[in-house]
C-alpha cells in the first residue's frame, strides 16, 4: 500500500492517513463569527471523504483580529456550541478536526474591526485595505497571548482534537515572527530571538491553560516575499528548531503575505480580485495583479525546498507540506525520502471534498484542481467557499 493510505501519529493523535486539510477560509459563518450549516456540512463531506485531519479557516481569537466578514470567531464563550456542533459533526462522520486559531493583525480592514488594526510597527499601510496599522503596546501583547490561550481552551471545550496557530500569510504572528514587518527595538523585536517571543509565550500559555499533553501545530511561512527581507528559508529553520523545543507536535510550512499572491500560486484572476477593491484602487491593483502573473504561476511542491532546508532540525516534530501537492506519486515521493511526514492540501478539496476516497480506492491519482484561483477571488469579495469553475456540478 502506498505510505500516503497508511495510518499515522501525530502528536498523540493517530490519523488514518497523512493527507491533511489544509486551512482555508470560507466566508461561512454568521455576522457574529457563529458556525453555520454551511460550515458543517462542507467539513462533513470532508470527513466522509476521509482526509486524514481537517483544519477548518482560520478562527478570530480577537475582535480586532477578524480578518474578513464571514470569518468563524472562537473569541467569545457563546461560540462554543456552535463549533462543538462542527466537531461532533465531523466526528460522527469518522473524521479528526483541529482549529486555526488566527488574529489578522495589520492586515485586518477597518471597516471590519471598526479600529485601527494592530500590527508590531506602525509603519506604512496594508497594501490590500490601505489602513494604517497602529503599533502594539505592551497591554496589547498580553491581550493577543491571553486571546488565543482563551482561544485554545475553547477548542478543547469544544471537543476539537488540535489546535493550529496560524503564523503565516502576512496575519500578527507572521508579523512578529518577520524583520519585515517588526521593526520593534525591544522585547518583542530586533532579533530573531525577540521575534519569536510573542508565540513562545503564547505556545507556553496555551499549554499552561489547555495542558501540556495538547496537540498543537504551528503554520509558518518560510518565505514572506515582502519588498524587503522578511522571513527567508534560513530564518524559518532557526524558528522551526526552537518550536520543536518547545514540544510543538507538528510544523506546516507555507509562504506569502499580501504583499504578493505567492500563498496560492496558480493564476491571478486580475479582473476578479480588482473588483472586490473600491473603484478608485482598481487601476493601480490590475497594473500590480498583471505584475504578479508570472514569478506566482503555478508549480509542483513549491515549498518542498524550504521543507528540504528545516525537516533535519525538527526531531520529533512532524513536517506537514503543503503547496502545489497533485498526484499520488509525487505524496509518495516526498514520503518515501523523508522529506515531510504529512501532505495537505487547500484548493483541490475544495474542488474534490472525496478526492482522499477515491484515491485509496484507486478511481484517481490526481486532483482535477487547475490552480485557476477563482474560489480565492470568490472568499475575498465576500462569496462562500466553493469551485468555481465553468461546468463544475
Amino acid at each position: 500500500m502506498t505510505q500516503v493510505f497508511q495510518p499515522a501519529v501525530l502528536g498523540s493523535l493517530e490519523l488514518q492517513n497523512r493527507l491533511i486539510h489544509s486551512a482555508t477560509f470560507e466566508c461561512m459563518a454568521d455576522e457574529n463569527g457563529a458556525v453555520t450549516d454551511h460550515l458543517v456540512k462542507r467539513y462533513v463531506n470532508l470527513a466522509k471523504g476521509e482526509v486524514g485531519l481537517i483544519i477548518p479557516g482560520h478562527l478570530y481569537v480577537h475582535p480586532r483580529g477578524k480578518a474578513y466578514a464571514g470569518q468563524t470567531g472562537i473569541h467569545d464563550d457563546r461560540l462554543i456550541p456552535g463549533l462543538s456542533r462542527l466537531v461532533d459533526a465531523v466526528h460522527a462522520a469518522g473524521g479528526l478536526i483541529a482549529f486555526q486559531l488566527a488574529h489578522g493583525g495589520r492586515q485586518c480592514p477597518k471597516k471590519v474591526i471598526e479600529k485601527a488594526p494592530l500590527a508590531p510597527h506602525g509603519f506604512g499601510r496594508d497594501p490590500a485595505s490601505l489602513n494604517k496599522p497602529a503599533a502594539a503596546t505592551d497591554a496589547d501583547i498580553q491581550e493577543v497571548i491571553a486571546s488565543f490561550a482563551k482561544a485554545a481552551q475553547r477548542a478543547f471545550d469544544a471537543g476539537a482534537d488540535a489546535i493550529q496557530i496560524h503564523c503565516a500569510h502576512g496575519y500578527l504572528l507572521n508579523e512578529f515572527l518577520s524583520p519585515f514587518f517588526n521593526r520593534r527595538h525591544d522585547q518583542w523585536g530586533g532579533s530573531p530571538e525577540n521575534n519569536f517571543r510573542l508565540l513562545k509565550h503564547i505556545i507556553l500559555a496555551i499549554q499552561q491553560t489547555a495542558g501540556q499533553d495538547r496537540v498543537v501545530i504551528v503554520k509558518m511561512n518560510t518565505d514572506d516575499f515582502t519588498p524587503k527581507k522578511g522571513i527567508t528559508p534560513d530564518l524559518a529553520t532557526q524558528y522551526a528548531a526552537w518550536l520543536a523545543d518547545l514540544g510543538v507536535a507538528a510544523l506546516e510550512v507555507s509562504s506569502g503575505t499580501y504583499y504578493t499572491f505567492h500563498t496560492v500560486r496558480g493564476e491571478v484572476p486580475i479582473d476578479d480580485l480588482a473588483w472586490a477593491l473600491p473603484w478608485w484602487m482598481r487601476p493601480l491593483a490590475t497594473v500590480i495583479f498583471k505584475k504578479q502573473v508570472f514569478p506566482c504561476r503555478f508549480q509542483k511542491l513549491y515549498h518542498l525546498p524550504a521543507a528540504e532546508k528545516i525537516k533535519p532540525v525538527v526531531g520529533d516534530m512532524s513536517l506537514i507540506l503543503v503547496g502545489g501537492v497533485r498526484t499520488l506519486s509525487e505524496m509518495d515521493k516526498v514520503l518515501s525520502a523523508s522529506k515531510a511526514d504529512f501532505l495537505s492540501m487547500s484548493r483541490p478539496f475544495i474542488r474534490e471534498p472525496f478526492l482522499a476516497k477515491r484515491m485509496q480506492q484507486g478511481k484517481t491519482k490526481e486532483a482535477t484542481c487547475i490552480s485557476c484561483n477563482k474560489c480565492f477571488a470568490a472568499v475575498f469579495n465576500g462569496l462562500p467557499l466553493r469551485c468555481y469553475v465553468d461546468g463544475l456540478p
